[in-house]
C-alpha cells in the first residue's frame, strides 16, 4: 500500500486535489481501482496534514442479468469507520433495455457521473473522487486522438459549476498493475461486474493496443504521458506548470 499512497500523495500535491475542510464522496463501483482509492484516501487522512473526510458511495446499476453483492464492501467500511451508502438506480435498464444502446459505455458513464454528482449534493460533499489511474489517462488520450481526432483527456481536477462540486482523480499517477497488485495483497473485496459490455469496449481495444506497443517499445506509455504533462493538456502539467522556453 505504501507505493499507492506515494502516488496518491504526489497527485494530491501536484494538482491541488484536496484542501482542509473537504468532504469527499468516493465513487466505489466495487472494482479494484475504486476500492484502492477508498482505502488510500482513508489512510492518507492520518498523516498527509490535510483535514478532510470521506463518504463512500456505490451505485447499484440495477442489472437484470445478475446480481452484485456489495455487502463485503459494507463490512469493510464498517470495520474502517467509513460512512457508506448504496444508491439504487435504473441506469442499466435505461441504457440496455429502454435505449438499447449499441455502444452503451458513453451514456452509462454520463448517467453514473450525474448520479454521483447528485449524491454529493445530497450528502453535503463538495468533491467527488473517481478511481481513474495512470493507464486510464493514457488510454483516454489515445482514444480521443484516434477515435475523435482531437487532442485531449479528462483532467486531474474539474469544477462543475452547475453542480457546485469538484471532481478529483487522486490515483492518476498510479499504474494499473500496481493498483491490481495492492488490491490483491491487502485482500480487498473486489466485486465482479455483471455488465454485458465489460471487456468488449473501445477502451479494451485501446488497452490491448497500448499493451502491444509497450511490449515492442518499452516506455511508450510513459512518453505519451510525458507529452501530456509538458504540453499541459487539460491541466496535466500540474499547478506549478510553466510554458517551455522557446529555442529561438
Amino acid at each position: 500500500m505504501q507505493k499507492i499512497l506515494g502516488y496518491m500523495r504526489k497527485a494530491i500535491q501536484n494538482y491541488g486535489l484536496i484542501s482542509d475542510g473537504d468532504r469527499i464522496l468516493v465513487g466505489v463501483s466495487g472494482g479494484k481501482d475504486s476500492l484502492v482509492l477508498m482505502k488510500g484516501l482513508h489512510f492518507l487522512r492520518k498523516f498527509i496534514g490535510i483535514d478532510y473526510e470521506i463518504v463512500a458511495v456505490t451505485l447499484d446499476m440495477g442489472f437484470t442479468n445478475g446480481t452484485m453483492d456489495f455487502s463485503p464492501i459494507a463490512q469493510l467500511c464498517e470495520k474502517e469507520g467509513i460512512e457508506y451508502h448504496v444508491i439504487k438506480t435504473q441506469i442499466a435498464e435505461i441504457v440496455f433495455d429502454v435505449r438499447k444502446e449499441p455502444s452503451p459505455c458513453s451514456l452509462c458513464a454520463r448517467m453514473r457521473r450525474g448520479a454521483l454528482h447528485d449524491a454529493a449534493n445530497e450528502l453535503g460533499c463538495n468533491k467527488v473522487a473517481l478511481g481513474h489511474n495512470y493507464d486510464d489517462a493514457v488510454e483516454t488520450f489515445v482514444m480521443n486522438l484516434f477515435t475523435e481526432g482531437r487532442i485531449g483527456c479528462f483532467s486531474p481536477s474539474t469544477y462543475l459549476t452547475h453542480k457546485k462540486v469538484t471532481v478529483i482523480r487522486p490515483l492518476v499517477l498510479a499504474p494499473e498493475k500496481e493498483i491490481r497488485r495492492t488490491a490483491r495483497r491487502i485482500e480487498l473485496p473486489v466485486v465482479k461486474s455483471v455488465c454485458p459490455a465489460d471487456g468488449h469496449t473501445n477502451r479494451q481495444k485501446t488497452k490491448d493496443f497500448l499493451a502491444e506497443m509497450e511490449r515492442n517499445d518499452h516506455g511508450f506509455k510513459d512518453r505519451l504521458f510525458g507529452a501530456m504533462q509538458r504540453a499541459n493538456i487539460d491541466g496535466w502539467g500540474g499547478i506549478s506548470w510553466t510554458p517551455p522556453k522557446s529555442k529561438d
